[in-house]
């Protein structure tokens, strides 16, 4: 049984539901064994970000965002964590630098506040974690 624990990105929520290639590694971790062996988390703020995505024309899904979403999730037997007021406040007083778009912010004190590793491709974060901020994978 693993003890490491992940948050998919919004994009890697995304990557992942389309079926779209992601790194050997993301791979290994998401085939490493069943829901309850491993850890994998989305935010519910992901949620938020593909409907805010699919309302600006920038995501074309066959199906309404919300069920579109859940039965992503479901695939990868994820749990999702709500973005709670100690997480939206922790994401204004985060070490800088990061960039200051609020869902990466968002994403990134979720990850603090529980401890997990985020699977993404946003340079940012990928920098972020470089630094020592927070746990990484990229996707």
């Amino acid at each position: 049984m693993t003890n490491e624990r992940y948050l998919l990105d919004t994009c890697a929520v995304i990557f992942l539901a389309n079926g779209e290639q992601v790194s050997e590694e993301v791979v290994r971790v998401l085939s490493a064994g069943t829901p309850d062996s491993i850890g994998i988390f989305v935010s519910a703020f992901s949620a938020w970000e593909v409907a805010k995505l699919v309302s600006k024309g920038r995501l074309h899904l066959t199906r309404a965002p919300l069920p579109w979403f859940d039965e992503a999730i479901a695939r990868f037997g994820a749990d999702v964590l709500p973005a709670t007021a100690e997480i939206l406040v922790a994401s204004c007083f985060l070490p800088e630098p990061l960039q200051g778009d609020p869902a990466d912010r968002i994403l990134v004190a979720t990850a603090r506040e529980h401890d997990l590793t985020i699977i993404t491709r946003d340079r940012a974060v990928l920098a972020y974690g470089a630094a020592g901020h927070v746990k990484v994978l990229a996707c």
